[in-house]
């Protein structure tokens, strides 16, 4: 009997990773605009007023809310705060696989093609300083260069050391994180960003 209910119940959809219920999710948006007749990829600089981040460069995208149906209806509503594009219009192609940052932090990305007339005159100025686009024949030819960021576990001041082998010697693994980065023009784009326009590339290719 408990092996048959367990067995059903393990049959049923599950998180996408262990821990996923109380992660920080959210999504954003690949935008795809047609410029002179071109493809790009479309760009926001975050305005230089915003508490996190100011000055980075990202995708439009935020936090999902409990109110959003799908990860998909985040990205369009982050999309039409950030850049006033009219939900509607949106086109989507297709998902990327979901960038999972840390037990505590994943994002959906999606890839859509939006109309870029609509963004050169309706982006909100409180949350985007500009935008600019990257043409995807550039990208396809870019080889993107790579630093490492390690880190380091520091256990809290009340962490029971007396409960693990070896206490306060126990050897915590120093985690390395790649960081990618794209220089083009004036602009360079690295972080969760990079990451994830790095996926989208070797897609492509």
């Amino acid at each position: 009997m408990f092996i048959d209910k367990l067995k059903q119940q393990l049959n049923q959809n599950q998180p996408l990773f262990i821990g996923e219920e109380t992660a920080f999710r959210s999504a954003v948006l690949i935008p795809l605009v047609q410029v002179h007749g071109e493809w790009h990829v479309l760009f926001e600089v975050r305005s230089y007023t915003m508490r996190k981040q100011p000055g980075d460069i990202s995708f439009p995208g935020g936090r999902i809310d409990s109110t959003d149906p799908s990860p998909f209806s985040a990205a369009l509503r982050e999309t039409n705060e950030e850049l006033g594009v009219d939900p509607t219009t949106v086109n989507i192609i297709g998902q990327l696989s979901p960038y999972i940052a840390s037990p505590s932090f994943v994002v959906f990305p999606f890839v859509a093609t939006i109309d870029y007339d609509q963004i050169i005159h309706s982006y909100n100025k409180e949350e985007v300083e500009e935008v600019f686009t990257v043409p995807i024949k550039w990208l396809l030819d870019y080889k993107p260069y790579m630093h490492l960021v390690s880190f380091e576990p520091v256990p809290s001041p009340d962490f029971p050391f007396e409960k693990i082998v070896n206490g306060s010697q126990y050897q915590w693994r120093t985690r390395t994180m790649e960081e990618w980065f794209f220089d083009y023009e004036k602009y360079t784009i690295w972080g969760l960003t990079a990451r994830i326009l790095k996926h989208f590339i070797e897609i492509i290719k």
